[in-house]
């Protein structure tokens, strides 16, 4: 028989016992292998943690716990984690067990739960969604097991929670889609507005950063921008919690001044044995402070030492701090509503990520709703990574002539990529997969069956398939990859997508097929599929 009961401390070395026995050296928490450290949460008010026990051999088989400070104090937020189940004990339930306790012990103290799962392991994702959890996010590469994992964010929400949420959220078009597959998943409307006017915020010139010193606490405490109104990024830290709280959290500020007046500082803290930043504030007296604290962080850190990635959570309702951090390299990585107390209301937080460390996904057993999440985050992140390649690409062709670089810049990040083997085929003749490919690298031929040979070549910096694209006519010839060839591909869907929201770049476009209509009738038999070749 199984029991589930507060862990005391006599616990803490069966505790750690089933971390290593279920982790090994593997797991990013240290603490759990800390007899003083682990001694220091049994009494710790704001965690809960809890064992299963075997009453029959009075033997800790599995633990579980609940942090109660993921977010401010008024946030009344709580993450589920801290899992281990001794591998001799699996398979008879524990898990759940431990979940439903946690659940039936906090949920009339938090308002918003919140779950970090494995995708390289589908066991604990499965007992989350089966207790109520709902996937918000897809966290890629965000912890170091072993190597470093994708986690699935799942979210579940109690009491007045969603009541209190403050409806109308303002986004600009690259979170849209996240966030109305994550409201959806918790049963909310997609009330989402698009913002796509909004501007990024300058950058500042003239500025200085310096390391944050307790000379500079109470001029900062005096801004308010940042800290106490017009809050755009948000976590569970604060400057007014205090110095000690503040290094006892092993966090950081970096200030920026202006001839020797601190004009703002931005907060962030970093797990000693992971390379992966959170910031957590941002104080700022006005808009160009805000991103050179931003891009001045990541520099320094990057050049101090090793990360392999930089998280914030930005409020769903600041477009213009969306567009500033999405500029700068961070992509949309989660969208949890009513996750922040505000005055008088619950907002929608975006977890924008930027990554340092090529992408990865391969998760076979995860649901569909998991998978709905991950189709809308991880494409972005595979296409940031090659994106310098996709903007040179799409500069240089005829059907994108006359693109600003905002605009290259925005139908770039809509693209994404796409490897095939030589040898194997891109498009067929008489398809209609209505997807254009543009070669970045590698090479295809074109050939046509009444002919039975081929007529044309395609290489890196030519596209294929935009009379498919635009007008909905089959492919008039087939493409084959001659050796490792690889493409950015726009969908004629994520296309539309776009131009619903950005009609400039569509008219351009549609401007230049009309030109390359009429001077492709009289050429090539490949009528609608020849190489587009810059001019």
């Amino acid at each position: 028989m199984i029991v589930v009961r507060d862990a005391t401390a006599r616990d803490v070395e069966a505790i750690r016992d089933v971390f290593q026995a279920t982790y090994g050296r593997d797991y990013p928490y240290r603490q759990f292998y800390d007899l003083d450290a682990l001694t220091r949460l049994v009494y710790n008010d704001h965690q809960l943690l809890l064992v299963a026990e075997d009453v029959n051999s009075h033997r800790v088989v599995g633990t579980a716990s609940v942090v109660l400070e993921v977010g401010a104090l008024s946030d009344l937020v709580a993450e589920f984690g801290r899992l281990a189940v001794l591998p001799s004990a699996q398979g008879i339930g524990l898990g759940r067990m431990l979940m439903n306790e946690r659940l039936h012990r906090v949920r009339d103290r938090v308002h918003v739960a919140l779950v970090e799962a494995r995708l390289a392991r589908s066991h604990s994702l499965r007992i989350a969604e089966t207790s109520g959890f709902v996937p918000v996010g897809l966290l890629p590469l965000t912890m170091q097991m072993g190597e470093r994992e994708n986690f699935c964010l799942l979210a579940q929400h109690f009491g007045e929670a969603l009541s209190l949420r403050r409806n109308h959220p303002h986004v600009i078009p690259e979170v849209y889609p996240l966030a109305q597959v994550a409201l959806a998943h918790c049963s909310l409307p997609g009330d989402t507005i698009v913002d796509d006017s909004s501007p990024a915020y300058p950058e500042a010139q003239d500025l200085v950063l310096r390391e944050f010193t307790t000379e500079g606490y109470a001029t900062l405490l005096r801004i308010e921008r940042g800290r106490v109104r017009h809050r755009e990024i948000f976590g569970p830290l604060q400057l007014h919690h205090g110095l000690f709280k503040l290094r006892a959290e092993q966090s950081q500020y970096l200030l920026a001044l202006d001839r020797d007046r601190i004009v703002g500082a931005i907060g962030w803290s970093q797990n000693p044995v992971d390379p992966m930043l959170r910031v957590f504030e941002l104080i700022a007296l006005d808009d160009g402070v805000a991103r050179f604290l931003l891009a001045g962080l990541e520099r320094t850190r990057r050049e101090q030492g090793r990360i392999s990635s930089i998280e914030v959570d930005v409020s769903a309702y600041a477009p213009r701090m969306q567009r500033t951090l999405l500029e700068l390299g961070f992509l949309p990585s989660a969208y949890i509503p009513a996750m922040v107390f505000s005055e008088v209301e619950r907002l929608d937080i975006v977890r924008m990520v930027k990554l340092y460390v090529p992408p990865e996904f391969s998760a076979t057993t995860a649901s569909d709703r998991v998978r709905a999440i991950a189709d809308v985050v991880l494409p972005p992140f595979f296409s940031r990574h090659v994106l310098p390649d996709i903007e040179r690409a799409v500069s240089e062709l005829p059907l994108f002539c006359g693109l600003d670089r905002d605009q290259v810049r925005r139908l770039s990040s809509v693209c994404r990529t796409r490897e095939f083997a030589e040898g194997e085929p891109i498009i067929e003749e008489g398809g209609l997969d209505r997807t254009l490919y543009i070669l970045l690298d590698g090479e295809a031929t074109i050939s046509r069956a009444a002919i039975s040979q081929v007529v044309g070549v395609v290489r890196a910096g030519e596209c294929l398939g935009e009379m498919s694209l635009l007008t909905g006519q089959p492919h008039s010839a087939s493409a084959c990859a001659t050796r490792t060839t690889k493409t950015a591909t726009l969908t004629h869907d994520e296309l539309t997508a776009l131009v619903r929201f950005r009609p400039d770049i569509g008219l351009i476009m549609f401007h230049n097929l009309a030109i390359g209509l009429g001077a492709k009738l009289g050429r090539a038999p490949v009528v609608g599929l020849a190489a587009s070749k810059p001019e």
